[in-house]
């Protein structure tokens, strides 16, 4: 599995308008379905159930990045995207610091094994800090595509 197999480019967000954490969610979701990776009449509900998980536990998990997620049965094939704020959001992060880089997942409720895999490769590649450097100071949406491109191509290596 690429990242890129999973990165709806058209939906990136080089630089998101929503400043707190629910309003990213929002964003991200109606981003996918403007683009059609989701159909727009589930984006308040795949918005609830996906601030619902980060309500459960929080999903920025330190260095400027979080992984919101969720699975459910309106969504019919994995789909995420990327957002980008140059002002940082709270996520509740472990580290407490602000957000810059939010990998939005979103998993129909029968693709566990895919889900888990997909998670896998996203945290696998936001642990190097030179991708998420890059993508932190990436301004434009496909800035932040060829860096995608490029995570695929080191993991191959």
């Amino acid at each position: 599995m690429k990242l890129s197999d999973l990165i709806c480019t058209l939906a990136i967000v080089s630089e998101l308008q929503a400043t707190d954490r629910n309003g990213v969610i929002r964003e991200l979701i109606q981003s996918l379905a403007d683009h059609g990776a989701i159909k727009s009449e589930h984006v308040e509900t795949i918005a609830r159930a996906t601030i619902a998980r980060e309500n459960q536990g929080s999903t920025g998990f330190g260095k400027g990045v979080a992984v919101p997620h969720v699975k459910h049965q309106c969504i019919e094939k994995m789909t995420a995207t990327i957002g980008r704020s140059s002002h940082g959001v709270d996520f509740a992060a472990l580290d407490r610091a602000p957000v810059y880089t939010i990998v939005m997942l979103l998993s129909p409720t029968s693709a566990r094994e895919e889900h888990l895999a997909a998670m896998e490769k996203i945290f696998r590649c936001l642990q190097r800090e030179n991708f998420r450097r890059f993508l932190r100071q990436a301004e434009t949406p496909e800035a932040i595509a060829e860096l995608v491109t490029e995570a695929d191509d080191l993991q191959s290596e």
